[in-house]
């Protein structure tokens, strides 16, 4: 496929996730910009509280807020049905999320 620009309120984004993490906003976008670019995913706009990145997986938008004082709230739209091989990607960053806020946790099997 071919990257393409989704731009808000041109295009409907279908899926969305979202994600709640105690790390601050500036630091899930420093991890974001880190993750997309290292699955080839390219930068096309962002500001101290959104990103959007775009490749040949398709696109998707992140938006962070404040919420309840102590926590961040991720919110992440794509344009791909849901199970695609960006949501896949979209729900690893979120672990990557936490992996980044508590770095001595180990995500083990429980069996």
């Amino acid at each position: 496929g071919q990257a393409r620009l989704v731009t808000p309120g041109t295009e409907t984004l279908i899926v969305r996730h979202f994600h709640r993490t105690t790390l601050p906003p500036s630091d899930v976008l420093t991890t974001a910009d880190e993750y997309f670019a290292d699955i080839g995913m390219s930068r096309a706009s962002g500001d101290s509280r959104a990103r959007q990145f775009n490749g040949a997986i398709g696109a998707v938008a992140l938006r962070v807020r404040m919420e309840g004082g102590h926590y961040t709230l991720v919110e992440a739209s794509t344009d791909q049905m849901g199970e695609s091989r960006l949501d896949k990607n979209v729900k690893n960053f979120f672990a990557s999320l936490h992996r980044v806020a508590e770095p001595r946790h180990r995500i083990e099997a429980g069996f």
